[in-house]
């Protein structure tokens, strides 16, 4: 029973885990007034019929902490690249010099730095939220290992295992939102 126990909390640590790495995931892409070449993941480029993710068909990186420079590997794509910019609709305008494309990034307006804070927010509430999730599923798991024959005094002991995981990766998600929350109000 004990190695059931076991099976059941590493499961909801995996789990929790995935939970916290989709957060960052979500994270990296708001945009915190400087630039970032994770700005572009979500771009698709049609790439001869195919859409194809824009780091797939250039070099992407920042100069200075105001400019996106996207150094297409093959020149006939400049075009198309700037075209799923303008398409993307990420408020910047790309500009291109027949080598590459410049995106130049604006500052933050503090309306707008407010409006990223509370999606950050929400982003980590519902991380919280799949957490807590995670954790009555481990509960319900418990409770079926008691109809089993799991000695009471060990399913109190696990629901206290996994309430301690919990704790932890719900302040590490604190952790995070406080750290982004610094990073875009920082001007």
């Amino acid at each position: 029973m004990e190695e059931e126990v076991q099976i059941v909390l590493e499961d909801a640590r995996d789990k929790m885990n995935k939970a916290l790495g989709y957060l960052d995931l979500e994270m990296a892409k708001v945009r915190a007034g400087r630039a970032n070449p994770k700005m572009l993941d979500s771009i698709m480029v049609d790439y001869y019929g195919t859409p194809t993710p824009l780091s797939q068909v250039a070099n992407i990186n920042t100069p200075d902490p105001r400019t996106i420079a996207i150094q297409p590997w093959e020149k006939a794509m400049i075009a198309v690249i700037e075209k799923a910019i303008m398409a993307a609709n990420l408020g910047m305008n790309p500009d291109n010099n027949g080598e590459l494309v410049r995106i130049n990034v604006p500052p933050l307006t503090e309306e707008r730095r407010k409006d990223l804070v509370k999606q950050v927010k929400k982003l980590g509430e519902d991380a919280k939220v799949a957490i807590r999730n995670i954790r009555r599923d481990a509960n319900d798991e418990f409770k079926k290992l008691k109809k089993e024959g799991l000695a009471e005094d060990m399913e109190k002991d696990a629901l206290d295992r996994i309430q301690k995981i919990t704790d932890k990766f719900i302040g590490k998600v604190d952790e995070m939102l406080e750290k982004k929350e610094k990073e875009i109000l920082t001007v």
